[in-house]
């Protein structure tokens, strides 16, 4: 189901009628130069939203800033985070759109969402719980066990987050390829155009060496 829905918005919304008709998904990936504005710009934002969310982690940490409070440095930079954040959805959910069946049987992009749920996560489970008592110790040049936990698990997820993420365009996974077959399982390499091939299936078949 979720794999009809990608294929009819990469090639039949907007579609016009002629043999040279393109979808809007084609397009904007044909367009080159919007496309590598689009691209720098999300990488841009990205490095916005990821550096003040670090710079807060680590004041959590007791690494920087410890004789300011915490409430002080996470305003400073919540102005930052926010506009940082609306683009790299924006430019994200544009990049998405262009190439959305790349990305669907993509592992990198996959695992990419997996830490991004759990970054997430942990944002609403800091916001809910273990900031609720942050006027007790938002000026200690180190904060109690959970807020540094927190602080950790987020720097670790964003981390992730910006690792898969770059990983992203290489191929060493691409569908129709011999890969390992949990690869082909968790990006769903069966449904694509161009198939599973497990690695392992191939390696039977070859036979031992002589």
């Amino acid at each position: 189901m979720v794999r009809e829905v990608l294929v009819w918005l990469q090639t039949g919304l907007g579609k016009g009628t002629g043999d040279t008709a393109q979808s809007w998904s084609e397009a904007l990936l044909g367009s080159l130069n919007f496309w590598g504005l689009l691209e720098g710009t999300h990488l841009i934002s990205l490095m916005l939203f990821a550096g003040t969310i670090f710079v807060v982690d680590l004041r959590l940490l007791g690494v920087t800033f410890r004789r300011t409070p915490v409430s002080v440095v996470s305003d400073r930079v919540l102005p930052l985070t926010v506009a940082g954040f609306a683009l790299v959805v924006a430019t994200g959910l544009a990049l998405f759109f262009a190439k959305p069946l790349f990305y669907y049987h993509n592992v990198w992009f996959r695992a990419k969402l997996v830490f991004l749920v759990l970054a997430m996560l942990n944002i609403a489970v800091f916001h809910m719980r273990v900031q609720r008592n942050q006027s007790d110790w938002d000026k200690a040049e180190t904060p109690p066990s959970a807020a540094r936990i927190s602080a950790a698990l987020s720097l670790a997820s964003w981390i992730l987050v910006i690792a898969m993420g770059r990983f992203i365009p290489y191929d060493w996974f691409e569908c129709g390829k011999p890969i390992p077959h949990l690869a082909n399982v968790l990006q769903d390499c069966k449904a694509s155009e161009k198939g599973a091939i497990d690695k392992g299936d191939l390696s039977r078949l070859k036979g031992p060496a002589k």
